[in-house]
């Protein structure tokens, strides 16, 4: 932010956009583009990076993932994928797993049963 004010009041001093970039070392296109946000928007802070920008995708699909494990609860996550793709819903199993997490439900099959011992083991 810093080097951003510095070539911002540059500007305000007169000094073209292209000649402040040569004197901070950015490039020219740089200068040009935080000058625009500022004329634009009134700030030339930088925008936020990252973060979750596509959950609202299968946000909008939950009653039909949550009727889908309502008839079979020991639905895989794969298997999830392709009843959402029948429905033509785009999903991934990373994507389902995330809504999962989200939504503290836990797809983990039953334990395995003891193995029963019919014959003497030596």
């Amino acid at each position: 932010m810093d080097l951003r004010a510095r070539v911002m009041a540059a500007i305000d001093e007169g000094m073209s956009r292209r000649s402040a970039a040569a004197r901070f070392g950015i490039a020219p296109s740089t200068a040009i583009r935080w000058d625009d946000e500022r004329r634009r928007t009134g700030s030339f802070a930088p925008k936020p990076q990252g973060g979750d920008t596509r959950s609202h995708r299968i946000e909008a699909h939950a009653g039909l993932i949550y009727s889908a494990l309502e008839e079979t609860p020991d639905m895989t996550l794969a298997e999830m994928c392709d009843h959402l793709a029948r429905r033509g819903i785009a999903s991934s199993t990373s994507s389902l797993s995330r809504f999962f997490q989200r939504h503290g439900i836990s797809l983990k099959k039953r334990p395995a049963m003891q193995l029963s011992r019919t014959g003497q083991m030596s």
